[in-house]
């Protein structure tokens, strides 16, 4: 099993997409990178030799931010927004969405689930 960044990458499945599941890395980074090392994208991972991992891993480490190191920049670039007190920061704060969508009947993700209304008890009868 290759570990690149301290990511295991899943068995049986092509290069391409086992790459992905490093943080910071989609299709089109993973495509450059084995471009960059010259190995065919459609080899499976277990397929590949220590030799090809340890050069990918190179040009991972050297050229792209990934995993812990990308995951403190974006924190601190929200933490930074936050700090500042503009709209994104203060979207960011109250957990809402920062980027114009509509929030009246959608952003559940950002909201969580909804909660329930309060019920008026029923005037009471003479």
């Amino acid at each position: 099993m290759a570990r690149i960044s301290g990511v295991d990458l899943p068995r049986r499945k092509r290069v391409e997409i086992g790459l992905t599941y490093i943080y910071g890395i989609g299709r089109t980074t993973s495509q450059q990178i084995l471009e960059k090392v010259s190995i065919d994208p459609n080899i499976l991972t277990d397929n590949l030799t220590e030799a090809q991992v340890n050069s990918i891993r190179k040009v991972i480490d050297n050229q792209y931010k990934v995993e812990g190191e990308l995951r403190t920049e974006v924190s601190m670039n929200i933490k930074r927004l936050m700090d500042l007190g503009c709209y994104r920061g203060l979207r960011h704060r109250r957990g809402l969405p920062a980027h114009g969508q509509r929030t009246s009947t959608n952003a559940r993700t950002r909201k969580g689930p909804k909660r329930a209304a309060v019920k008026k008890k029923a005037a009471a009868k003479k």
